[in-house]
């Protein structure tokens, strides 16, 4: 992330990650404070097993795609909701990135999805982790069959009661 304020938004993608199992590494690299540092951590992050890269950042937002530009791995951009333009500045940032240079980017604040998105492309290539993908997206399925049921035997106003 570009700066510890990203924390509280990056929380989700780090959660996912850990809910699957998988190892994460949790870095403050900033593309205008700590150039060096983030030029050095990006070239060699595929060199120490990393397969994945989920760069949150907020107003410029340059981090992810210039993590993009010096590395040859999957690069997933969040772009952290900013005080004075809601991360929509963050946005255009991170999906407007030139040909030859991606940076696959979800929804304003929505680092779960960033890491959910990192578990499925790690899951292309471990049959074990796409089985765990699967019974996520089952018990996600169950979750709003459930709340269907309750909202047709409580009716509506009762439910938002309940909520």
């Amino acid at each position: 992330m570009g700066s510890d304020s990203d924390l509280p938004t990056m929380q989700g993608a780090i959660a996912i990650c850990e809910e699957f199992g998988i190892q994460t590494e949790v870095a403050i690299l900033s593309a205008h404070r700590t150039p060096e540092r983030m030029v050095e951590y990006a070239q060699l992050a595929h060199q120490r097993g990393i397969k994945v890269i989920i760069a949150g950042a907020g107003g410029a937002a340059h981090l992810p795609g210039m993590v993009a530009s010096l590395t040859p791995l999957p690069v997933i951009g969040v772009p952290v909701p900013s005080r004075h333009l809601q991360g929509l500045d963050s946005l255009y940032s991170i999906v407007q990135m030139p040909a030859g240079i991606p940076v696959a980017t979800v929804a304003i604040g929505n680092a779960t999805n960033a890491g959910l998105l990192a578990v499925q492309i790690l899951a292309t290539h471990q049959p074990e982790l796409l089985e765990k993908v699967q019974k996520y997206r089952q018990n996600l399925c169950e979750s709003v069959i459930a709340k269907q049921a309750k909202l047709e035997q409580l009716g509506y106003q009762q439910y938002l009661q309940q909520m």
